[in-house]
């Protein structure tokens, strides 16, 4: 079995509404985004997928959130907008974008808003 993952990464303020704490104020993390897609061989060119196609997708939709409050933008003008519903969002979004027979191979999105924590979302 083969894994490839890309990374990419935004600057965005965010507040939690729905928390007691040092979160509850507006603030802003350099977030960092990876997701990884994993397939049972490779294509005719060596590769599972190319990487400028996978890591494209990724910072397009990264670039959606760069230098926003993300309260300001849906989803998360209705949901919080945790590590944890990034990298839900970031999935859903990532296997709309995927061939249909890599997107079956999405293993996760991974959210980081700050050095060694981070949210993990996948089937």
């Amino acid at each position: 079995m083969y894994t490839i993952s890309v990374q990419a990464h935004y600057d965005a303020a965010h507040l939690l509404r729905n928390y007691e704490g040092k979160c509850a104020h507006l603030h802003g993390h350099r977030y960092h985004v990876e997701v990884a897609v994993r397939a049972p061989d490779v294509g005719e060119q060596g590769m599972v997928y190319d990487f400028t196609d996978l890591k494209k997708h990724l910072k397009e939709l990264a670039e959606r959130f760069d230098h926003v409050n993300l309260n300001d933008v849906s989803p998360f003008t209705e949901i919080e907008s945790t590590a944890e519903n990034q990298a839900r969002f970031f999935y859903d979004e990532m296997k709309k974008r995927l061939p249909p027979e890599l997107s079956e191979g999405l293993l996760y999105a991974r959210v980081s808003e700050s050095p060694g924590q981070w949210a993990q979302y996948g089937p």
